[in-house]
């Protein structure tokens, strides 16, 4: 509409055919006259050789809704398929009785034909990319040949090893200096996750209790806090002079309930806090279980003026929590471009702050809880009541429209630091996937040994063992690509953050990929990770 509006010189809801063919056949991707001419066939937006951008609008937007939803439901009634489905070859179940088990996984393994639809992972390594079919998906190796390249991984952990070896507060922490900062994780349409990064500054040596854990929303105490079970971790790695000369300094592998903890010393200096969650508990939902009618946003008060129901003030007030880095209570510039920079991909520059001061509640020039509220009615009021621009916002931040979180995991992280004041400032959303999956690479490598896969000197499996999780990386030391297919299905009480029990990963030549990340269903429970990796064939 407002492209539009700058071509509609008369300001009367109309563009003439020479003015749009103009800006159409002149700008941007070019259209041609015969499709400019198309736009004016239709007869519900041409009026008189004058084309209605209102209404051609509403078209648009209504054309590409009833797309998305068909397109959603195909992808939905494939997806069982799709997952199933190796390539050209029909996907079979293991046989049930214990005594196959071995013989099932290995000749799952044979049988898997070079093409498998991968879903992606967080953090997803530069290389990862999607397989596609070659000529060669229907070719089997011989289950000889598929014994030399497998290997077999099996680790059982047991519910007592999973009550972590709590590290104990040090004594006087009280006393120590403390800095905290909130952030999200946001679960994106490709089903990567997204967030905030930090960097920390320490002016002098000293001792350090790091923390970082789910953050519990005062509002809506009837609702379960499903994003509060969302395992959470935290790396530091020091700052170098390009992100490239930084390296892993530690980083919290150690559980206590929801609160992920290291305690260590750091020497004087600048780092990088690099928040991560798995994905194995923060995933898409399906919307099938929804109820068709949303929550309602708005309504007219008695005196006929749009006003923000309850719900919406109750879901408002828990963003404004999330958004408020520091906890001051109010949103500083900065803070509510990051909101920004989330819901619209635009930032608010100064000028447009400035008209925010005279309109919303401010103090000390940040925004207040009750300027947020009135920033966002507003919004619904230039609307006309029309709430689609809120829901961009809600669904933006991980609300579906019953106004549950569900996409996205609040968090807080807490620094105490004995002998000096740490300082934390945030980092843009788009500072470092690629930091962050070296550093979890790095903390995969630095505390396991290499397994090469049987008869291949170049593929390595590392398997890091934490209390509360397991994670694999495969190693690709030949100068070309392997596709290593991976079966779980052996495993027991185990969730995967690739969201399925067989799947295929394609390793660049000389790279490094985190394979998957696996976590215990019911922690109260002993469970089993078991899982065998096979080079395919001809790769």
């Amino acid at each position: 509409m407002r492209a539009f509006k700058k071509m509609d010189v008369d300001s009367d809801g109309y563009i003439s055919h020479s003015e749009l063919e103009k800006a159409l056949t002149t700008r941007g991707e070019k259209m041609t006259t015969e499709e400019v001419n198309a736009i004016f066939s239709l007869a519900d937006v041409n009026e008189d050789g004058k084309l209605d951008y209102a209404e051609f609008c509403r078209l648009l937007v209504s054309t590409v809704e009833h797309c998305q939803v068909a397109a959603l439901e195909r992808l939905e009634a494939n997806a069982k398929l799709k997952r199933q489905n190796f390539g050209s070859q029909s996907y079979s179940p293991p046989k049930s009785s214990a005594s196959s088990a071995s013989s099932s996984a290995s000749s799952s393994a044979a049988q898997a034909s070079a093409t498998l639809p991968q879903p992606p992972e967080t953090p997803r390594a530069e290389s990862d990319t999607t397989l596609k079919k070659d000529s060669r998906s229907s070719s089997r190796p011989s289950s000889a040949r598929s014994r030399r390249s497998s290997l077999s991984n099996s680790i059982t952990m047991t519910s007592n090893s999973t009550k972590a070896s709590k590290i104990p507060e040090p004594s006087g922490l009280q006393e120590w200096h403390h800095s905290d900062m909130k952030g999200c994780f946001f679960l994106e349409d490709d089903e990567s996750i997204s967030s905030l990064q930090y960097q920390l500054h320490v002016s002098h040596t000293t001792n350090v209790y790091l923390t970082i854990q789910p953050l519990g929303l005062s509002h809506g105490p009837d609702k379960p806090s499903s994003w509060m079970t969302v395992d959470t971790a935290l790396f530091v790695m020091s700052a170098g002079e390009t992100k490239e000369d930084s390296a892993l300094v530690c980083f919290t592998d150690t559980k206590d309930k929801e609160k992920c903890v290291w305690k260590g010393e750091l020497n004087a200096g600048t780092y990088y806090l690099l928040p991560f969650t798995s994905g194995c508990k923060l995933k898409k939902r399906s919307k099938k279980s929804l109820s068709n009618k949303p929550v309602e946003l708005v309504y007219r008060t008695d005196t006929g003026e749009l006003d923000l129901t309850r719900e919406l003030r109750e879901v408002l007030s828990d963003i404004f929590e999330v958004i408020d880095l520091d906890g001051n209570g109010l949103l500083s510039l900065e803070e509510y471009n990051f909101f920004e920079l989330r819901t619209s991909g635009e930032k608010c520059d100064k000028d447009a702050w400035a008209v925010c001061k005279e309109n919303f509640d401010m103090r000390k020039n940040q925004l207040t809880r009750q300027g947020f509220m009135e920033l966002n009615l507003m919004e619904a009021t230039e609307k006309d009541g029309d709430p689609a621009d809120l829901w961009v916002t809600l669904e933006a931040m991980g609300y579906n429209q019953m106004l549950e979180l569900v996409e996205s995991c609040p968090f807080q992280l807490d620094v105490h630091c004995e002998g000096t004041q740490p300082s934390i400032q945030p980092l843009s959303m788009d500072s470092g996937p690629k930091l962050l999956n070296q550093a979890l690479q790095k903390s995969i490598t630095a505390k396991t040994g290499a397994k090469a896969l049987r008869g291949q000197d170049n593929v390595f499996i590392y398997i890091y063992r934490g209390e509360h999780r397991i994670s694999s990386l495969i190693a690709n030391k030949a100068n070309q690509k392997v596709t290593v297919h991976v079966n779980n299905e052996q495993s027991r009480n185990c969730c995967s953050s690739r969201g399925m029990s067989v799947f295929a990963v394609e390793v660049p030549a000389r790279t490094k990929m985190v394979c998957q990340h696996i976590l215990p269903i019911n922690e109260r429970q002993d469970w089993t990770y078991n899982c065998v990796e096979t080079i395919l064939p001809g790769t």
